[in-house]
Parts: structure tokens; C-alpha cells; sequence
């Protein structure tokens, strides 16, 4: 498994283009939002509210980065790779530790990336909400390694790669990431599988609150709610990977 891991990350290494949304979009996003609005210096829980947007495009880059699992998941298939792994003593589990492990390997990089920016530029917190973020925002993008082979598995050409990606700007948009949502709108958030994973690394920074889009009034996340919605959504990805992992195994 080690040697298989280490094939994987060589092989996204030699194509650093595949980096370019990943981290440029959420970088442009946080400057323009996080560090250029005069809002920014606005307090907000344990910072301010450019480390808010901070975290918020932290998570949206991990996020992304994590999707890319699923495309070479999509890939493997089509040429038949997962069947004939199936042939090396390498388990179903042990092959979707691979794919997490790539995942969580391509999602540290944005994160570091916009977080060192931040601190360079305009994002306030307490120095322990940095790294408890960071953390958080890299549990969070495990989940999404799943979420990305669960999709991935599901096709059979590279288009697994713009129908993932696709969802993961729906999914940012409908999970209070890109603006703060209200009403109705923040009702329907709530069941989506991004907004519990960013209400979550925000939370050492909010002290469990969020921005309520029309009054820009403070609105309390419960935690019961952000971990329900974590757990069901990685009981979701992980069940459905395995599967679609190993049905992709079989003849056909």
C-alpha cells in the first residue's frame, strides 16, 4: 500500500496545471472578498471577518482538490485498473485509504497556500484558531476524498471530473461558503454536505455563529446540527465508495 501511495502522489505531482483552480480561484476569491472590503476588519467571535472568508475559501480550495480523486477514480475504471488490482492482495479498504490519503495530500496545499496569505495580510484570530481551522478544514476534505470516488465510480469516462467539480460549486454556493445565506436559503444549507464541514472549521473562529446575509446580524449554528450533518453525509460517501469500489472491481 505504501509503495501504491507513493506511485499516486508522484503522479500528481507531474501535472501541476491540474493545481490551477484548486488554488488559484479560492486565493482570488479571498482577496477580493477577505482583504480588499473594508469590512474585513469587521470582529467577528475570536478574529475578524476576513478570517472568515479566509476559512471559508480554505475549505471551498480543500474541497475541490479532493474531487480530483474522484476523476482518477473515473479514469481507473474505464481502463480496468480497479479489476486488475483486484488481483494484487490489495483490499477494497485499503485501496480507498490510498485514494483519502492522495486526497487529503492535494487539499493540504490550498489550504496552506491561503492561510499563509492570510496571515500576511489582513485575517486577525487567536493563534490557536489557525491551526484548529486548518485541521478541521483537512478532516473535512477527507470526507470529500470519498465524496469524490462515490462520484467517480459512478461514471465511466472523464466527465467525472466537471460533474464533481460542478457540485462542489453548487454545493459551495447552498452550504453558506461563498455568501451568507438567510431565510429559507440557510434552512435548505443545512442539509447539503459542505455546510457542515465549513460551519465546522469556522467554528474555533465564530464560537458557533455565522452572518446573517440580509441584517449581517450574528446566527447561531448549533453543533448538534453541524455534526449531524458531517456524520450522515461521511456515513453516505463512505458506504457508497466502498461499494461502487467494488462493484467497479468485477467483470463485466
Amino acid at each position: 500500500m505504501v509503495t501504491y501511495l507513493a506511485l499516486e502522489l508522484r503522479r500528481v505531482l507531474r501535472d501541476p496545471f491540474s493545481f490551477f483552480f484548486t488554488l488559484g480561484i479560492p486565493t482570488f476569491i479571498y482577496i477580493i472578498f477577505g482583504v480588499s472590503m473594508e469590512y474585513g476588519n469587521s470582529k467577528i467571535g475570536n478574529g475578524n471577518y476576513s478570517a472568515f472568508v479566509m476559512i471559508n475559501m480554505a475549505a471551498y480550495g480543500a474541497v475541490t482538490a479532493t474531487t480530483g480523486v474522484g476523476g482518477l477514480a473515473a479514469i481507473e475504471r474505464m481502463q480496468g485498473w480497479g479489476r486488475q488490482l483486484g488481483l494484487t492482495p490489495m483490499t477494497d479498504s485499503r485501496f480507498i485509504t490510498v485514494k483519502v490519503a492522495v486526497g487529503v495530500f492535494q487539499a493540504a496545499l490550498p489550504v496552506a497556500l491561503i492561510f499563509a496569505i492570510g496571515f500576511f495580510t489582513n485575517a486577525k484570530a487567536l493563534w490557536w484558531v489557525w491551526p484548529s481551522s486548518a485541521a478541521l478544514v483537512l478532516f473535512g476534505a477527507m470526507i470529500f476524498s470519498l465524496y469524490g470516488l462515490t462520484v467517480g465510480s459512478l461514471f465511466r469516462s472523464e466527465s467525472a471530473v466537471g460533474v464533481s467539480s460542478g457540485l462542489v460549486v453548487i454545493f459551495g454556493f447552498l452550504g453558506n461558503v461563498f455568501v451568507p445565506l438567510s431565510g429559507w436559503m440557510l434552512v435548505l444549507a443545512k442539509f447539503t454536505p459542505l455546510y457542515g464541514i465549513a460551519a465546522l472549521a469556522r467554528r474555533p473562529l465564530t464560537e458557533g455563529y455565522s452572518v446573517e446575509m440580509n441584517s449581517g446580524d450574528l446566527v447561531a449554528e448549533p453543533l448538534w446540527q453541524v455534526l449531524a450533518n458531517v456524520g450522515v453525509w461521511l456515513t453516505i460517501f463512505a458506504v457508497a465508495s466502498v461499494l461502487l469500489v467494488r462493484k467497479g472491481r468485477e467483470r463485466q
